[in-house]
């Protein structure tokens, strides 16, 4: 099997990298954040404390998240494009400290990457999720770079953006990750540390792709 993990920080291109290495490859793309995006975005929708576990718990009986053609499904409704806002990303960031979100996505996660080859990327993939991957890649750049993406991502989506606060909120969600109890943000002991501040989508791509064939031996 070939199993890529891609972990790092919010707004450092690993969705749109991810995605595009699993098509290159011919992989399925999972997208973990997603998954607590969507988790956060019902919650928010049914007016759940996304710090109260008990009722985020009763919430979760009822919650199946799946992935079809690089999209992903919240009881059976797409909410790819409702997921990628800062009042979701900070919703997110809040609901993945409790354990059972965490063993909801872990669940789903260990159960597509036990069955299928796959590019996996979040926050504990490498760490946690599928510690044994083949590949494993910690991707990361500066705050304002990622500041700068994401704010241009929004307009270009025609959606209000404000660079100061978006890179207020990247430091903020980098501490609440890195700090969490349950799995935090770390770089895995054998994973390749990848700077993308200075490297454009193309690059970003190929060398993800260099170090999969550096690691494997496959021609890509």
């Amino acid at each position: 099997m070939l199993r890529v993990a891609i972990d790092g920080p919010g707004g450092t291109g690993k969705s749109t990298i991810a995605k595009a290495v699993a098509e290159r490859l011919g992989l399925e793309y999972i997208d973990t954040g997603a998954m607590y995006r969507s988790i956060a975005l019902k919650s928010i929708r049914l007016s759940v404390p996304v710090d109260d576990e008990p009722k985020v718990i009763e919430m979760l009986a009822d919650t199946v998240i799946d992935f079809n053609d690089n999209k992903v499904y919240l009881d059976g409704e797409d909410v790819s494009g409702q997921i990628r806002t800062n009042e979701i990303s900070m919703a997110a960031s809040t609901i993945s400290k409790l354990g059972p979100v965490r063993a909801k996505v872990d669940e789903v996660s260990k159960r597509l990457a036990a069955t299928k080859d796959v590019v996996m990327e979040g926050r504990d993939i490498g760490t946690a999720v599928i510690p044994d991957a083949e590949v494993k890649i910690f991707m990361t750049a500066a705050p304002e770079i990622r500041a700068k993406r994401r704010y241009e991502q929004l307009v270009a989506a025609g959606k209000p953006a404000n660079l100061e606060e978006i890179k207020e909120d990247i430091e903020k969600r980098d501490y609440q990750d890195s700090h969490r109890e349950i799995n935090p943000l770390k770089q895995a002991d054998d994973a390749v540390y990848m700077d993308t501040s200075d490297m454009s989508i193309d690059e970003n791509i190929d060398a993800v792709c260099a170090v999969i064939a550096d690691k494997t031996g496959r021609d890509v």
